[in-house]
Parts: structure tokens; C-alpha cells; sequence
């Protein structure tokens, strides 16, 4: 307890405040005169309330400024924890829920992966499926906190890379002195852009509620919607491109549009070497797809074709997973592809999943060099970004993301396989979960769920979520013998 002690103090104070959360859908059951919903969420308040309050009178005396080794630990505790509380209404509230299913559709809300393990949601309770789409904006905000505190830990997180790729005097800075300070205006400009999502929703005609749902999967690149049609429940043209431009805008890093508002200037856009390749490879993937679609007949207009391929790109490509038909019914190149994208196509510092894109820049670049090193063995050809050489500690960081990431997606997929699933569904629902992504392909894609798993499986996936939304050294390192050792 003695070691752990700190890092629970400050979870103590996590859970008291996570208490405060379950405000949201109680309001929301108040207004629809929910009386007796509203109970269970005062029920689940307190208990979350109480526990964190037991905790913090065991651990208060233990109090002391976090090492690199307690931060881990309480990330870590964050995202184990957290979505067994949120998963209480869950089980208390959504009729036939196991235990399993319920802690499923927590830790994906959380973790902003999307992927669920309910069906009927129309006929859920409004408060129910506000907490379920909350709890992602809730993710999302995790998130921001993960990019400038913990992640750079690891010598991979978003402060790192910062450096890395910014040119000229600023990259020896950081974004303000304090990472409290920093975290405050991540979120400012989160809840900018909410406020915008919210009210284009309204505007579009959803209904204030689905647009305060859809605004929080939206923002968190999460995608749970109240619908089991996702989007395509709306039918509307407007709700489709106010989702495509706000997943694009959600999917370019938040410090970006941070030091936009800093420095008043769009410079640190266009001068990004990341978001350049990323608006680069969703144009080029829309032009793709909307020529596949127009090609096999799938869609006889242009419009339309352009529009279907840029909503599912997008909300594939940015780790939402939302969608207006199933597309697995479109050419098979297709679906894969999209799973693909959202395998890497996110930046560094947003709130979606994957490798990250200027993880593959750099992967590509360090490819690039090693061809050139064949021919010319002693030439000086560093891997850089921005004008700026990358240290070879981040080039190391990154090779070993990339072993780490490739090793748990085949461990993964090997567990299903062993469970009974078939080889479609096993390896897209893995690479669907480590990703953050929702959707695979086969019985988990965009016509299916997770519902239909078993509780090995689903547990399997569960922390597959865990592994993508802390970038998988945070959990791995708590495995090894060296990080226990006083």
C-alpha cells in the first residue's frame, strides 16, 4: 500500500469528481420526469461518491508529488476503475444486461472506441443513452490530460513529438509552463469546438437531445449514437456533412488548434508536416472510394457517391465509427480499406485512436532512409520532420510501439481464435478495439455488434481498448519486473 498510496490518493479524487458526472444523465432523467431512473443515478453518484471518499480517508496521509512511476499507476487505475462505476446504472437500467456487457460498453465509451454490445437503443431511457455518449466526451477530455502528462513519459507522447516536428526557435518550448495550465487550454478549445458541433447538429434538425449525444461521440472520434442505425437513423444530407466536418476537424491535434489561439496565427496548421499528410490521405481515400462506388454501380449520382464515401472515410479514417448503411455491402476492397485508415490516420494529440499519423510519417521516412543506406552505406541522411533532425530516442520509441502494437494484435486475435471465433471477425474486432476504432468487419461490423460475444471474448476486447486509448507501453510497462522494484 505503502507504494501505491500516492497514486490512490490522487484517484481518490479522481472518483469524487468522476461522482459529479453522473449529474448529467440525472438532469436529463429529471427533465423527461424520470423519477425513477433519477433515483438509480443518485444511487450510482453516491456509491462512486462514497467510494472515493473511503479512499481518500485510508491513502490522505500519503499524499506527495507524483513520480514517473505513480503517474503510470494512476492512468492505469483511471481507466480500469472508472468504467466499472459507470458500468453500475448500465447494469441497474438496461433491461437483460450481464455484468460483462455492461463493463464492455463502459470501458468503450470511455476509452472513445464506439464499439457496443447493446441493440434497441431506441427503446433505452434518454438518460441511459446520454450517459452512454458522455461518457465518451468524458474520454475525450481523459484524453487531452494523457497527451501532455503522461504520454511523454514514454518519450512518444504528444510534447515529444511537438519538438520534434516544429521548426525554428519554438521547439526547445513547451506550451506553457505548467501542464495544468496547458491541460485548462486543451480543453478550452474542446469545449470551443463542442459548442460549435452542438448547435450545426441542432441546426442540421436533430432534436436537442440527439444533438448533445451526437456533439459528445462526435468530439470524442467515439460514435456511440441513440440509434441502433447510427446516422443513417437521421436520413438527413445536412447531420452527414456537419459529422464529416467535425470528425475532421476532431481528428487534427488539439495543441495545434491551441497554439493557433496562442499565436492568432494559422501558421502552425499549414506548417504541420502531420496534418498536411492527413488531409492529403483523406482526400485521396474520399477520391478512391467515391470512384469504386460510382464504378460497381453502388450509387448512380455523384453527389451522393461523394458524400457516402467522405462520411464513412472520415468516420472510419478518424476512429468514430459511425455509419449511414452497411458498407459491407459495398466492393470488399472497400470495408477493409476504411479499416485500414483507421488504423493510423488520426494525429498525435486529438481524441482518436490508432498509431497516429506522424508515427507513420516517421515509420515511412525511416524506411526511406534505410533504402537510401543500401546503396549509399555512409551517406548522412537523418529522419527528420519540420526541417528538424528526430532524436533517435523517439525513432526508438516509435520502432517499439510499432513491435509492441504488431505483437498484441496477433496475441489478441490468436485468444479469439482459441475462443471459437471465426478468423473475420477475430482479427477486424482486434484491430477495430486496439485502434479505437468501434466497427470491424463480419459479425462485429457496422450491421452487427459485440452483443453476440461471449464473456471471454468480450473481456479480451476490453482490454484490447485499454491497450489502444493508453498507447499500450502505459499498460505493458506495469508487466515488467523493473517497474516494481523500489
Amino acid at each position: 500500500m505503502q507504494s501505491l498510496g500516492p497514486a490512490l490518493y490522487v484517484f481518490s479524487h479522481v472518483l469524487m469528481a468522476f461522482a459529479l458526472a453522473f449529474a448529467v444523465p440525472m438532469g436529463w432523467a429529471w427533465f423527461h420526469d424520470d423519477t425513477a431512473h433519477e433515483l438509480q443515478w443518485a444511487q450510482a453518484a453516491g456509491l462512486t461518491l462514497l467510494s472515493g471518499a473511503l479512499l481518500w480517508l485510508v491513502t490522505r496521509r500519503q499524499r506527495r508529488e507524483l513520480a514517473t512511476r505513480d503517474g503510470f499507476l494512476l492512468v492505469n487505475l483511471v481507466w480500469l476503475v472508472l468504467p466499472a462505476y459507470a458500468a453500475l446504472p448500465l447494469k441497474w437500467m438496461v433491461p437483460d444486461i450481464t455484468w460483462h456487457h455492461a463493463y464492455f460498453e463502459a470501458m468503450s465509451a470511455l476509452t472513445a472506441t464506439g464499439a457496443t454490445a447493446l441493440s434497441g437503443l431506441e427503446r433505452l431511457p434518454v438518460s441511459v443513452n446520454v450517459w452512454r455518449c458522455f461518457l465518451q466526451y468524458v474520454g475525450g477530455l481523459g484524453v487531452m490530460l494523457l497527451v501532455v502528462a503522461v504520454l511523454p513519459m514514454l518519450g512518444l507522447g504528444g510534447m515529444q513529438l511537438y519538438k520534434a516536428e516544429t521548426p525554428g526557435p519554438m521547439k526547445d518550448q513547451k506550451l506553457t509552463p505548467r501542464i495544468a495550465e496547458t491541460a485548462r487550454g486543451l480543453w478550452m478549445v474542446y469545449f470551443a469546438f463542442s459548442v460549435a458541433c452542438f448547435l450545426a447538429y441542432r441546426w442540421a434538425g436533430m432534436s436537442w437531445a440527439d444533438a448533445f449525444m451526437h456533439m459528445c461521440s462526435t468530439m470524442g472520434l467515439a460514435g456511440f449514437s441513440s440509434y441502433d442505425a447510427s446516422i443513417g437513423h437521421f436520413q438527413s444530407a445536412a447531420v452527414e456533412w456537419v459529422a464529416v466536418v467535425f470528425m475532421a476537424l476532431a481528428g487534427i491535434s488539439f495543441l495545434r488548434y491551441f497554439m493557433v489561439l496562442r499565436g492568432m496565427t494559422l501558421r502552425p496548421l499549414w506548417n504541420d508536416r502531420e496534418i498536411r499528410t492527413y488531409a492529403i490521405v483523406l482526400a485521396a481515400s474520399i477520391a478512391l472510394v467515391t470512384l469504386m462506388l460510382l464504378a460497381e454501380g453502388v450509387y448512380a449520382d455523384g453527389p451522393t457517391a461523394v458524400r457516402q464515401a467522405a462520411f464513412h472515410v472520415l468516420s472510419l479514417a478518424t476512429t468514430t465509427g459511425y455509419a449511414t448503411t452497411d458498407y459491407m455491402q459495398w466492393p470488399v476492397f472497400i470495408p477493409v480499406f476504411l479499416l485500414f485508415l483507421g488504423t493510423f490516420v488520426s494525429c498525435a494529440g486529438s481524441t482518436g485512436g490508432g498509431i497516429k499519423m506522424v508515427r507513420m510519417v516517421l515509420l515511412v521516412k525511416q524506411a526511406r532512409r534505410e533504402l537510401v543506406r543500401i546503396i549509399h552505406p555512409h551517406v548522412v541522411n537523418p529522419v527528420t520532420l519540420g526541417g528538424q533532425a528526430v532524436p533517435a530516442q523517439v525513432m526508438a520509441a516509435v520502432l517499439g510501439f510499432m513491435l509492441f502494437y504488431g505483437a498484441a494484435t496477433m496475441g489478441l486475435t490468436f485468444l479469439l481464435l482459441l475462443s471459437g471465433l471465426d478468423l473475420v471477425t477475430a482479427f477486424s474486432a482486434v484491430v477495430a478495439t486496439v485502434n479505437n476504432i468501434g466497427p470491424g468487419l463480419g459479425e462485429v461490423g457496422p450491421a452487427g455488434n459485440y452483443g453476440g460475444l461471449s464473456p471471454f471474448q468480450l473481456w479480451v476486447l476490453s482490454f484490447a481498448m485499454l491497450l489502444g486509448r493508453l498507447e499500450l507501453l502505459s499498460v505493458l510497462v506495469l508487466f515488467t519486473r523493473a517497474f516494481w522494484r523500489r
